[in-house]
């Protein structure tokens, strides 16, 4: 009997998270989203697996000025500061806070700075690395490239916007490419928020409490 408790607790422990207020968050920290957005969302999450096989399809990174907890993301059609509270709009799922580990923490006060000089850059909507624009894990890639010393930090993978297990394109990058008319970046460098969420750089602390 006691061996079964012993057990239970243990795989209770282990698909459990802590529960993070919002007034534990601090400036630097990141916030994983697996936001409602429908087909688009759903390809992000199927290509790159997230921090314990969760899905995240958008990401920010938390800033606090006068008491007041923003996060910096790409999302729209730029760059921008938003509350929490807004960010949290966008999604009905579990947050989830990661924080850069101890050794890296020198780092956090000039990302904060290049991200707050981003605001009003446009949205990367081709979803291609340096091109002048951003996507969500793409402004938080050159955040930390920047502040240490213009070398990468995160890593750059090659993207796939196929179907995993064939040799097809998802239907809705398709449709997606041809009304922007761009090509699809197949194979070209870039990052999404699963694979940063896995990064040995960070963390994971917990989910974030409802606001």
């Amino acid at each position: 009997m006691k061996k079964t408790i012993l057990l239970l607790l243990f795989f209770y422990s282990s698909f459990s998270y802590a529960q993070i207020n919002s007034s534990d968050l601090k400036t630097g920290d990141f916030i994983f989203q697996d936001m409602d957005c429908g087909p688009l969302c759903d390809a992000i999450e199927a290509v790159t697996e997230g921090y314990q096989g969760h899905d995240f399809s958008h990401m920010g990174l938390v800033y606090i000025k006068d008491k007041t907890i923003y996060i910096i993301e790409a999302a729209g059609t730029e760059v921008r500061l938003n509350t929490l509270k807004k960010f949290s709009k966008n999604t009905s799922k579990p947050m989830y806070i990661g924080r850069i580990k101890k050794k890296h923490i020198g780092l956090i006060p000039e990302a904060i700075s290049f991200s707050l000089k981003q605001i009003g850059v446009p949205y990367d909507d081709d979803y291609v690395y340096d091109n002048g624009k951003y996507y969500c894990s793409e402004l938080i890639y050159d955040a930390f490239k920047k502040a240490n010393n213009d070398k990468p930090f995160f890593e750059l993978s090659p993207m796939t916007y196929k179907e995993p297990g064939t040799n097809e394109f998802f239907p809705a990058w398709v449709e997606y490419y041809k009304q922007i008319g761009s090509e699809i970046p197949e194979g070209k460098p870039g990052c999404n928020p699963g694979g940063m969420s896995t990064s040995d750089k960070i963390y994971i602390l917990g989910t974030l409490n409802k606001l």
